[in-house]
């Protein structure tokens, strides 16, 4: 029986070109061949099953604590709902895909990567302190954003300390406002600019030469049009925000759902096309989080 997401690390480690440079953790898999990567990939990869029922991060067993060098980092953010969801776990725009995708995620990206990753989902709340140890974040359907004072103040402190900020899913001109509205709050004295695909996000661990737009799983299942939200949700575009010295301080890929993809890579009915790039691109902004 071939395993869950055995049809995704196939075309991830075959068809799409690694980069040549020196390998990470010493595992050699940046500068191995595509067919050494898969066996790699394939030979660890777990029997069958369907993705466990972790506990929640307040019920990890005291083995869970060992530190890590990855954690896939997901902002907890207040919305117009009001607030972030019952106890922090459950409700608000920023839990979308949670914690499914998260899984996915951290059990695919180590063995793409060689990184030790966290194995675990990790939600953080925008105003904890703990926010600064992790270099990496994730925030999506953010045009459901509405932050209060505090997380203004924690993510702007995060984000000119160094940490790196990756937003996902969100379509269309009238999302674009909320967010963009938000993040200048946040961030007002630096500008949003489109990036160009020969920035070193775009070649940190994948050479990535298009930017695809990834639908929502309905969509992508249905074979129909990939775009939300109207005209202005049609074309996907990647823009970062920079820092005075030139660091990208915070990634916005606009009109497109890698989220969804990670989920759903496993399902055959899924375009692999779609959760292929999706990990790629995933794998590139762990790497670049991690190495600047």
């Amino acid at each position: 029986m071939r395993r869950p997401y055995a049809r995704f690390l196939a075309m991830a480690a075959l068809s799409l070109p690694l980069t040549t440079a020196a390998p990470l953790g010493g595992h050699g898999l940046r500068d191995a061949s595509p067919g050494v990567t898969f066996a790699r990939l394939t030979d660890s990869a777990p029997a069958a099953t369907a993705p466990p029922i972790l506990p929640l991060p307040g019920g990890r067993s005291p083995s869970e604590q060992k530190a890590h060098s990855f954690y896939f980092t997901r902002a907890m953010y207040s919305g117009w709902g009001g607030g972030w969801g019952g106890g922090g776990f459950g409700g608000g725009s920023w839990s979308v895909d949670y914690p499914v995708a998260d899984r996915w995620i951290v059990s695919v990206l180590g063995r793409l990567t060689g990184v030790d990753v966290f194995p675990l989902e990790n939600p953080v709340r925008l105003d904890d302190p703990d926010l600064r140890r992790f270099p990496f974040l994730y925030a999506l359907e953010v045009g459901g954003m509405n932050l209060r004072k505090e997380e203004v103040e924690g993510l702007r402190d995060y984000l000119l300390a160094g940490g790196f900020l990756v937003i996902d899913d969100f379509w269309g001109e009238s999302e674009w406002y909320t967010f963009e509205r938000e993040i200048r709050r946040i961030l007002p004295e630096y500008e949003i600019v489109d990036i160009g695909l020969d920035h070193p996000i775009f070649s940190t661990f994948y050479e990535i030469d298009e930017i695809i737009q990834v639908p929502n799983v309905g969509q992508g299942i249905a074979g129909g049009p990939t775009h939300e939200n109207g005209e202005t949700g049609r074309i996907p575009r990647v823009r970062g925000i920079f820092d005075e010295q030139g660091r990208l301080m915070v990634i916005i890929n606009w009109n497109t759902d890698l989220g969804d993809a990670w989920e759903w890579a496993e399902d055959p009915a899924y375009p692999l096309q779609y959760s292929t790039y999706a990990y790629q691109m995933a794998a590139n902004f762990i790497v670049y989080a991690m190495s600047r």
